[in-house]
């Protein structure tokens, strides 16, 4: 695992690494991703070290700034289709232990360049209403054994 000192997104947040910056804000950094999988990917990560996010000392300011930020991203683009990613842990296919939200822009004129996500791309697997009820309670006995607010009935 990365830690802050050699942390790569650190050191673009510090001036340390280049980068090419599109957006700031207080707790939030946007720049372009090198390699890109389109032109205009951008990653956005926050500005305090966190590996993912839920990660306790990730700033919840961070979170309400994503969304915004998104969504100029995306204007500043200039593009109508893209993807929003992020993954959290190795086994989610996070590359660096810092948490990254990536848009990616899909050129409509450049159908070779960005992602190719349909719904028959996304794997799925046969469950059960039964399946679907003990998932629920079980994420909701622990939303409320960690105190969360909005835990559905």
């Amino acid at each position: 695992a990365q830690n802050i000192l050699s942390c790569i997104f650190c050191k673009i947040v510090t001036g340390e690494a280049p980068s090419f910056k599109v957006y700031e804000t207080k707790y939030s950094l946007a720049f372009l991703a090198k390699p890109p999988v389109s032109h205009g990917h951008t990653l956005i990560i926050p500005k305090y070290h966190s590996r993912t996010l839920t990660d306790p000392g990730l700033p919840d300011e961070f979170l309400a700034d994503v969304g915004p930020i998104m969504k100029k991203i995306a204007v500043m683009n200039g593009e109508d289709s893209y993807n929003v990613i992020q993954n959290n842990g190795r086994t989610a296919g996070q590359s660096v232990d810092h948490v990254h939200f990536h848009v990616v822009t899909k050129p409509v004129n450049q159908p070779n360049q960005g992602l190719v996500l349909t719904p028959q791309s996304w794997p799925s697997y046969p469950t059960t209403d039964e399946e679907y009820a003990q998932d629920a309670d079980k994420m909701k006995q622990i939303g409320r054994s960690h105190g969360f607010p909005g835990v559905s009935a």
